[in-house]
């Protein structure tokens, strides 16, 4: 058993070293479209594999993503512009000190986008995880809400509604999927640890998970904390990429998005969020095409806007009718998995050859 642990950890170490060469490879390769959707894809993994942390395994429901979201945006930016671009793009007030000084390499900010992230989702996490089910939702909700409203207020410090443009574009593939496979890499082995067997109980049962001993508040806490950490770095690597943040880029949809890939793919599987994660984006761009205007054969086609919307709620309920788990379920892709059935391909082929 430990020698096959071993062998699929050097190929997992493997398999991630070939990922990155790939992602170095296309950034220099790929067209620029291409490259914006593989950029959404690693992004939208990590806001999945975080959100799968603390609803697939935890079963604590929370549409706080959106709001953390921000955080990370919004930090990265106002630390990776120069005091000057500051200075230009604040035109209602001056931004206030530190920032109209401050100004950071991509590496530290991005690290601090996801610590205040987390230190923010601790915040909210410390009073609003005592709730449990329909309250616990409305008051997550209610802080995103919030956060997204005070980055509108707060001109000094936001520039307000008017956001911020012309954000420096420091991160590529390799900086996106790098994120994602730490999101991943972190989040299996804390599911496969003795905390992640706590967090699984206290999905199941929270009354009999504390009968036996398990500190509710104190992992529930902690899984919150650490998805909060990795939905700030998704924000940070976001607002990089789109080069431009307001308030209205991180309205409650955003939630709902997260929400939507995670159950395509199943909430309890992080092989199924790397998989959602790559449909909704091919899915999203390829729906973009009806909302938009077109000309058939002569003949002029209105949009009809909000179609990719509800293209992913009739989606969303198939899913329901047919694959009630997601397209995953609870099953992860594992090296140990993949070499029985190819042993077992080969037999069969095999023997389907010494018959003929």
């Amino acid at each position: 058993m430990k020698r096959e642990w071993n062998v699929g950890l050097v190929l997992s170490a493997l398999s991630a070293a070939v990922v990155l060469l790939l992602a170095w490879w296309a950034q220099g390769r790929l067209g620029g479209y291409l490259v914006r959707l593989v950029h959404m894809w690693g992004i939208y993994v990590i806001f999945v594999v975080s959100f799968n942390l603390i609803y697939g395994y935890t079963g604590q429901f929370s549409l706080a993503h959106a709001g953390l979201t921000a955080i990370g945006a919004y930090t990265v930016a106002l630390l990776t512009l120069s005091p000057g671009a500051k200075q230009a793009m604040f035109l209602l007030v001056p931004p206030t000190w530190p920032i109209s000084v401050v100004q950071w390499p991509f590496f530290p900010a991005l690290v601090l986008s996801g610590l205040l992230a987390a230190v923010v989702g601790f915040g909210v996490g410390a009073p609003a995880l005592r709730l449990r089910g329909d309250y616990l939702l409305i008051v997550t909700l209610g802080f995103s809400e919030i956060i997204r409203l005070l980055l509108a207020a707060l001109p000094t410090v936001s520039n307000g509604a008017l956001g911020l443009v012309g954000i420096p574009t420091y991160t590529n593939l390799v900086w996106v999927w790098a994120c994602a496979m730490a999101a991943i890499f972190v989040t299996k082995r804390l599911v496969d640890s003795s905390y992640g067997r706590a967090l699984k109980c206290i999905r199941e049962d929270e009354i009999a998970a504390e009968a036996m001993g398990v500190r509710l508040y104190y992992h529930k806490l902690m899984a919150f904390t650490i998805s909060a950490f990795f939905t700030g770095i998704g924000g940070a690597l976001l607002a990089n990429l789109l080069r431009t943040v307001d308030p209205r880029t991180f309205a409650p949809s955003l939630s709902y998005v997260v929400i939507t890939m995670a159950v395509l793919g199943g909430v309890d599987s992080l092989t199924g969020a790397v998989l959602a994660a790559g449909i909704y984006t091919v899915m999203s761009e390829i729906l973009r095409v009806v909302e938009s205007p077109i000309t058939l054969l002569g003949i002029h086609v209105r949009g009809f806007p909000g179609l990719r919307t509800l293209a992913f709620a009739v989606m969303l309920l198939l899913l329901i009718r047919f694959y009630r788990k997601g397209l995953m379920g609870g099953r992860e892709f594992s090296w140990h998995s993949a070499s029985v059935k190819l042993r077992g391909l080969t037999t069969a082929m095999k023997g389907k050859g010494g018959e003929e």
